[in-house]
């Protein structure tokens, strides 16, 4: 009587539980995606059906199948599986669990798999409560987590584990976890709603290649199918359009974190756009950046940077726009900020490049930190001192013909042009040659004094 009670809650709970977890994969076959990680022919596909798994750390955005891959190997392998949350769970948990395993080992043999979820929210000496147990393989430890595990997980723990590396799921397989969605008899909706074309498009391209995303958004958009199926007393399936998709989304959230992996890929991204001369693409990155709570005055800083970096004197007033722009974030604010960092980021991308500024610094402080030590030329040392009548002439460029004469201003051994090599783009170019030009004209003009 009490198998039969229990068996009658669980089935109350899983009817009740939301579609992402009622459709979560049972098998390798059932999940979505992944052909490189766990597809056929590779080593965990291969593990997991031979059951000779050993220590793996999953690691992967938001619903792409961390979780549901635990859940195949659990219920896949002859050995016992428990799970324990790193959000809720503390070193007491795991220590419970690796007695429990131990005396299992020792007891009958059995192998257990330990599930840790989130485990990059455990901290340094929890992650290293787990070592001991992992290297001996009293545990298989499968972790799971959205952080890149060679920067938040010990690399002690990472060093007794494989690292499988999942990535966001294409629009196709969005759409398979959709479509099986609508029509499974016992777990989905099986049938009571159907998709329009616009709809199925909507929720595949707001899910941002989530599959839990897509499947909380089916079921939220399912519910206001039926609601209105009946108010107007329309028999199933109920249609679900994509105005009920963007009611049951009403802020797509692509994923970004400020301060991890995704953070430098966007800025990277973004940076790169804008040395590429590629405004449309540096104006998705920054709005991704905006989008996602980015502190404007980072975004500002990048810019400022770039403007020296990248473009240099091949357009000098892209400097001061970077400047204006960093100091009307600071003024204003957002949202409005966005149009002056829009206005930069444009600008930034449309001015001709040169990377002469940064290279030549980088050529001459080379140079000051590995070359021999090189005096200051007699005649440009400061002449406030005793016996800088001997120093010799220095030649002040005012008093000559379009205020420059040929002098060397070099110490011994490096010659001009070592460091400085102006490209052909922009102001830069423009220079270059009336430079090319004035020092012609003075060399067929005779000097002061002669």
């Amino acid at each position: 009587m009490d198998t039969l009670f229990t068996e009658i809650e669980n089935e109350k709970k899983f009817a009740a539980a939301p579609l992402a977890v009622r459709m979560r994969p049972r098998s390798l076959g059932e999940l979505a995606g992944q052909e490189d990680a766990v597809g056929p022919g590779s080593w965990l596909h291969a593990a997991i059906e031979a059951d000779t798994l050993s220590s793996i750390i999953l690691y992967g955005p938001a619903g792409t199948g961390k979780t549901s891959i635990a859940h195949i190997i659990a219920e896949t392998t002859r050995a016992t599986f428990v799970e324990v949350s790193a959000i809720g769970g503390t070193v007491a948990d795991l220590r419970r669990e690796i007695a429990a395993a131990e005396k299992r080992l020792l007891g009958t043999g059995a192998r257990t798999i330990l599930f840790v979820d989130e485990i990059h929210r455990f901290s340094r000496s929890q992650q290293d409560s787990l070592l001991h147990a992992v290297e001996n393989r009293t545990v298989v430890l499968v972790g799971a987590t959205t952080e890149n595990p060679f920067f938040e997980v010990n690399s002690a723990l990472i060093s007794r584990s494989r690292v499988i590396e999942l990535h966001s799921l294409s629009d196709a397989d969005i759409e398979c976890i959709v479509r099986r969605a609508l029509s499974d008899e016992k777990r989905g909706l099986a049938g009571s709603c159907s998709l329009t074309d616009e709809a199925l498009a909507a929720i595949v391209n707001l899910s941002g290649g989530d599959g839990r995303s897509a499947l909380t958004t089916l079921e939220l958009a399912a519910g206001l199918a039926k609601e209105k199926g009946a108010r107007e007393k329309t028999e199933p399936p109920f249609v679900i359009d994509d105005d009920m998709v963007e009611l049951a989304t009403p802020h797509r959230a692509l994923p970004y974190d400020k301060n991890k992996d995704m953070h430098y890929d966007v800025i990277s991204a973004f940076i790169k756009s804008m040395r590429g001369s590629d405004p449309d693409a540096a104006l998705y990155w920054l709005a991704r950046m905006l989008d996602g709570g980015e502190d404007p005055k980072f975004i500002a800083r990048r810019i400022f940077i770039l403007a020296s970096e990248d473009i240099g004197n091949a357009d000098p007033q892209a400097l001061l726009i970077a400047e204006a722009a960093f100091k009307a974030v600071e003024v204003i604010g957002m949202p409005e900020c966005r149009i002056n960092l829009s206005q930069a980021v444009t600008y930034m991308c449309l001015a001709p490049k040169s990377n002469a500024a940064e290279a030549s610094i980088d050529a001459a402080l080379s140079e000051v930190r590995h070359g021999p030590k090189r005096d200051v030329p007699s005649y440009l040392r400061d002449r406030h001192r005793p016996g800088s009548e001997n120093y010799g002439e220095y030649k002040y460029p005012h008093d000559y013909p379009g205020h420059w004469v040929e002098q060397r201003y070099l110490p011994e051994g490096l010659e001009r042009g070592c460091f400085y090599q102006p490209s052909e783009s922009g102001w830069e170019a423009y220079r270059v040659d009336a430079a090319s030009r004035d020092r012609a004209t003075r060399a067929a003009k005779p000097s002061k004094g002669e």
